[in-house]
């Protein structure tokens, strides 16, 4: 269809507004869709890429004018492409490969702005792509806001670890407050990715990152999520299934760390506060981890 309307001279770009509906059109970067872009006219090709994507009503005309962009478009399309990678679901895969071709022509920054703003299936596209282009400019974000608590996480946690060379950044001096909560989030991620993602048991560094985040953590001031997070890291260091290698000893140093930060008068009376104003992350916690855990801050002489 696209040799068909590219061979005609007289063809305008309205003509395929309704061309596709009943195509299927993939949403991921198609080699036949390239090579038919490819074929035809360089700036042909742009003009109908942008037409559709601007005007198409039809999301599979659209996503058909994001493919012609993605192969040939130039900078000056990197903010359309953006915004329409914004609805990540449907456009999130060829808005992602395209501004990975424009990467040194304003890419970069176009793939951290769309970072921020997506969620679900469009944040593991967008991360995925920040983990493979290997930018120092993404390895601040990376080690800060990549996950999001999303249950897709899982799919990426591992390779923003491994890519953002985590365990150069964690054990480095006084971490600030938002690479200490990330990382947190992070292990406990990996620590349940199992069939979807590294998992802590695979990678090599954990035993160093995490002893890392007992420490940093407890010089931070107490905060609902970071009585969950460690928590529930040390429900994992207690789990007798677990495969990483740790010096003799010092599994169960890190987890007394833990321990003592959870039983910590000031982390307990915010844990109180969280479970009495209903939090749901504390209310799990209190019912999954915290009588395995024998947590000080819900036992009912502490709270009543």
């Amino acid at each position: 269809m696209l040799d068909a309307h590219f061979a005609e001279p007289s063809a305008v770009p309205n003509q395929l507004a309704a061309a596709f509906h009943d195509l299927y059109v993939p949403i991921h970067p198609n080699e036949h869709i390239a090579a038919a872009a490819c074929r035809a006219d360089t700036e042909r090709v742009r003009t109908t890429g942008r037409w559709l994507v601007r005007h198409a009503t039809d999301r599979c005309a659209a996503t058909v004018g994001l493919a012609l962009l993605a192969t040939l478009g130039d900078d000056d399309d990197i903010t359309l492409i953006t915004t329409l990678g914004l609805l990540s679901h449907q456009f999130g895969p060829l808005a992602v490969h395209a501004l990975e071709r424009r990467w040194c022509g304003g890419g970069s920054d176009a793939l951290l702005w769309l970072a921020d703003r997506v969620t679900g299936w469009g944040r593991v596209y967008v991360v995925e792509s920040l983990c493979k282009m290997g930018s120092s400019r993404a390895r601040p974000w990376l080690l800060r806001r990549a996950c999001d608590g999303d249950y897709l996480n899982r799919y990426f946690a591992g390779e923003v670890a491994t890519a953002a060379h985590l365990h150069e950044a964690i054990t480095a001096l006084d971490p600030d407050s938002e690479l200490v909560d990330h990382t947190g989030l992070l292990l406990t991620i990996m620590a349940d990715s199992r069939g979807m993602g590294m998992t802590l048991d695979h990678y090599p560094p954990a035993p160093v990152v995490i002893a890392a985040h007992a420490e940093h953590a407890g010089r931070l001031e107490p905060t609902v999520g970071r009585f969950v997070t460690s928590a529930q890291l040390a429900g994992y260091l207690r789990q007798p299934t677990m495969q990483l290698s740790w010096p003799n000893g010092r599994r169960e140093q890190v987890l007394d760390n833990y321990l003592s930060l959870l039983d910590r008068e000031d982390w307990c009376a915010v844990a109180r506060a969280g479970l009495a104003a209903g939090d749901q992350r504390i209310t799990w916690l209190a019912e999954a981890l915290a009588p395995e855990l024998g947590l000080r801050a819900f036992t009912e002489s502490s709270t009543g």
